[in-house]
């Protein structure tokens, strides 16, 4: 396994997924080679996108892209399609302590932390992170470049669209849509549908400008 970025979030994921397989299974990190500043992170090769199909072949490697961040969704996408244009398979990572009602129904490239709740019935699409704690309601779907903070509560038939972002204790009452690209803010008392590339703030929840996720 190879994994995108040289931060934080790269070195979680080496450690959770070299945890779970016990195992020394992740090789070398991989980043555009302009923005590479060390030739080493964690001990381990830093290696240019550029060139990462002469190092690590697709057929051999499998290759996870995790990024945070409210205004990373959308560069984070385009990272991931550009992994898929050369044809690595993208593994998704679910903690052994989260609850999954079908771990059929996530993804690929995604990361599920410890102690979320997937409820029955929800589906989840590609490139979704879901930081520690958060309750998942039944019978929704989040759909695909999405990221959860902690301890949100997404009641169930709720849809999320892409590129959402929802911020910390954030709370969604059920039958909620939340509209592409909506930014929920921490604490967030969301009780109807948002606006698609806004941010919504306080409680009840209300529009209160564009999200960070706009022009990029």
């Amino acid at each position: 396994m190879i994994i995108f970025g040289t931060k934080d979030l790269a070195e979680m994921s080496k450690f959770y997924f070299e945890t779970a397989q016990e195992s020394e299974t992740v090789k070398a990190f991989i980043q555009d080679g302009e923005y590479i500043k060390e030739d080493t992170f964690c001990k381990l090769p830093v290696i240019p996108f550029e060139e990462v199909e002469t190092h690590f072949p697709p057929d051999k490697t499998s290759f996870f892209a995790p990024m945070s961040g409210a205004k990373m969704n959308t560069i984070r996408e385009k990272v991931y399609l550009r992994i898929k244009e050369k044809g690595y398979y993208l593994p998704t990572f679910i903690h052994e302590k989260a609850h999954v009602w079908d771990e059929n129904a996530v993804g690929e490239n995604c990361f599920i932390q410890e102690f979320n709740n997937i409820q029955y019935g929800t589906i989840v699409g590609n490139n979704v992170m879901m930081w520690s704690g958060n309750h998942i309601g039944h019978h929704g779907r989040i759909d695909s470049h999405t990221f959860f903070t902690s301890h949100v509560v997404l009641s169930g038939h709720c849809t999320v669209k892409s590129y959402s972002w929802i911020g910390v204790n954030a709370t969604i009452k059920d039958f909620t849509h939340i509209g592409e690209g909506s930014l929920i803010g921490m604490g967030a008392s969301v009780t109807k549908d948002t606006e698609a590339w806004k941010l919504h703030i306080g409680s009840p929840a209300r529009a209160k400008g564009k999200s960070m996720e706009v022009n990029l």
